[in-house]
């Protein structure tokens, strides 16, 4: 049975009090071992629009949200009791009809309409009025984005003022399409995936839900949550970490698009297939080579010791130095 946590499950996860953290990863190491055990209890969540959705209780007031099928288990949130319910029974997991993707579908609350009719004066409308956002744009087009079926007219309607309401509701391939579109750009449309394929191993599945092969890799999730990138990595990311270059390689970005995240897992990378060098990864300040090097212990410290030994020579170095200025490069360049 495979064992995947997701991204939200990692995000709740953290906003628990220490002794509340404790109970649910040692929940979530049982779950792992052992998730048929008659010590699991198991409540299926009978008002879920999901019907995969259960509950597992940590203690009292903690369950735990989970999607059981009979090949695979995924932690998907954790909370207290009731607001874990709640969370669950307006989500659910599917696979995009158009991209082939697993992903989540937050189910609009129902909302009774109510008619009443009255006699009015019709009135044009305000120059003011703002356009609509993505009018123009084909329903194919949108699919073919990650949007899902269920959210086709709200963004069909979406303004400007309305826009950034309607992004927390989508996957997020789908939210950065719509954004580069609501700037004048041209997103491209990733490649359609074959109907058969597993909808949790697309690339952008993979970015929030990820499969934990063993119990240091799960330990190290549970033990970094706020790194998510550390186990969450943007395909377009990985790409550009696991790429063979033929020389020098340049990677440019805005602020914030994850420049330092890239350097950090390809160095990584490079350690993990080249165990007898030595990597060096600098920076321009202090602070971010602190940041860095913090962020390198979370992510692959833990996983570089697993693969060749805490005593074995061969475990991977990778060199870590802040340099002070043009001296000291030239120096270390000699």
């Amino acid at each position: 049975m495979e064992f995947r946590i997701a991204d939200t499950f990692t995000d709740s996860l953290t906003k628990l009090t220490g002794q509340e953290q404790k109970a649910v990863k040692t929940t979530a190491f049982d779950l792992q071992l052992d998730p048929a055990s008659p010590g699991m209890k198991f409540h299926r969540l009978e008002r879920s629009k999901d019907r995969k959705f259960w509950s597992v209780r940590v203690n009292d007031n903690i369950r735990l949200i989970v999607h059981r099928t009979t090949t695979s288990l995924l932690l998907c949130y954790v909370w207290h009791h009731d607001k874990a319910y709640a969370w669950a029974e307006r989500r659910k997991i599917e696979q995009h009809p158009k991209t082939g993707a697993a992903q989540w579908v937050v189910v609009p609350e129902r909302a009774e309409i109510i008619r009443h009719y009255e006699r009015v004066t019709a009135t044009p409308l305000p120059s003011s009025v703002k356009p609509r956002l993505f009018a123009p744009v084909l329903d194919d087009e949108l699919l073919g984005y990650g949007v899902p079926p269920e959210l086709l007219d709200a963004v069909r309607y979406a303004g400007e003022d309305t826009l950034f309401d309607l992004i927390d509701r989508l996957p997020q391939e789908a939210a950065e399409a719509l954004l580069e579109l609501a700037t004048g750009g041209k997103p491209t449309i990733p490649a359609v995936v074959p109907a058969t394929a597993d909808p949790f191993k697309h690339p952008d599945a993979q970015r929030r839900f990820r499969v934990m092969a063993n119990m240091e890799e799960l330990e190290r999730a549970l033990e970094f949550p706020w790194e998510k990138w550390t186990v969450f990595l943007h395909p377009a990311q990985r790409q550009v970490v696991a790429r063979s270059y033929n020389g020098l390689a340049r990677i440019s970005g805005s602020a914030g698009t994850g420049k330092s995240v890239v350097a950090l897992h390809r160095a990584a990378h490079l350690a993990r297939g080249h165990p007898n060098a030595r990597v060096l990864l600098t920076t321009f300040s202090q602070t971010l080579s602190d940041l860095l090097k913090s962020s390198l212990h979370a992510s692959s410290a833990t996983n570089l010791k697993s693969m060749a030994g805490s005593a074995s020579p061969q475990c991977p170095v990778l060199q870590w130095s802040f340099l002070r200025s043009y001296s000291e490069h030239r120096r270390l360049l000699r």
